[in-house]
C-alpha cells in the first residue's frame, strides 16, 4: 500500500504532533488470538524486541478433561493470563502485542485485553482450523479489523490462503497470510500486512470548508 503521493506508509517521515498523517497513533495496540495451542506465545516472543512478559504454566492433569490435546500432544504448558511484547516497526509504528489465552475458560479476559486494540493477528492451525471460529467471531462482532495467520506446523498439510478463507467464511478483504510463528521475519511480515491493513480501514479524512464560501 502507498499513499496518493506515491510514500510508503510504513517508511513515510514522521509528522508532528502525536498522531501521523494517516490518522494513527504511534503506539499501536495489538492483539494475538486464536486457539488452544496454535503458537501465539511463539509468536509473540519471537518478534518483541524486548524481554516478553508470559505467564505460561505447566498442563496438569487436571485439565485434561478440559484442555484436549488432539494434534498438540507435545504441549506442556499454556497461557493463563496473556503474553506481551513490543515491536518497532519504524519510526512512526511502535506495535504492543497482547497474546490471549486460548481456553475457553479464560475467554472472559478478551474482552479486558481487547479495550483499545487497533487490529489483531488469528493464528490459525490446519490440524485444527475450527479452533480458529471463536476468535474470528470475537474481532467481527466487536468490528475490530484482523488478519488471519496460519502457523504451518512441522508435519501439518499445506492449504492456500483462498482454502483457508472458505473454510473460515472470512469476508473478501480480510487478508490471509502463511506464516511461521518460529521466525522473526514471518512474523514480522505478518504484523506489517496487519498495519498497511488497517490503513486501508482509516476513514479519509474530510475535506477542509470553504472559507469562501457564502450562505
Amino acid at each position: 500500500m502507498v499513499y496518493d503521493d506515491g510514500s510508503d506508509p510504513l517508511t513515510a517521515p514522521r509528522t508532528s504532533g502525536t498522531e501521523g498523517r494517516d490518522g494513527f497513533p504511534d503506539a499501536l495496540k495489538v492483539l494475538v488470538a486464536g486457539g488452544f495451542g496454535v503458537g501465539k506465545t511463539t509468536f509473540v516472543s519471537t518478534v518483541s524486541e524486548i524481554e516478553p512478559l508470559s505467564t505460561e504454566e505447566l498442563l496438569t492433569t487436571v485439565s485434561e478433561a478440559t484442555d484436549s490435546l488432539e494434534g498438540i500432544e507435545g504441549k506442556s504448558t499454556t497461557t493463563v493470563a496473556m503474553d506481551f511484547g513490543r515491536l518497532t516497526l519504524d519510526e512512526r509504528h511502535v506495535l504492543y502485542l497482547f497474546g490471549t489465552p486460548g481456553q475457553e475458560r479464560f475467554w472472559f479476559m478478551w474482552d479486558e485485553l481487547s479495550d483499545g486494540a487497533l487490529g489483531a493477528v488469528v493464528l490459525a492451525d490446519t490440524r485444527r482450523l475450527e479452533d480458529c471460529f471463536s476468535a474470528v467471531d470475537f474481532f467481527e462482532r466487536r468490528g475490530i479489523a484482523f488478519v488471519v495467520a496460519v502457523n504451518e506446523f512441522d508435519g501439518s498439510y499445506r492449504y492456500e490462503p483462498e482454502e483457508v478463507r472458505a473454510a473460515v467464511d472470512l469476508k473478501p478483504e480480510v487478508p490471509v497470510v502463511l506464516c511461521d510463528a518460529r521466525v522473526p521475519g514471518s512474523g514480522i511480515q505478518t504484523l506489517v500486512t496487519l498495519v498497511q491493513y488497517l490503513l486501508t480501514q482509516t476513514p479519509a479524512p474530510a475535506p477542509a470548508p470553504s472559507h469562501g464560501a457564502h450562505s
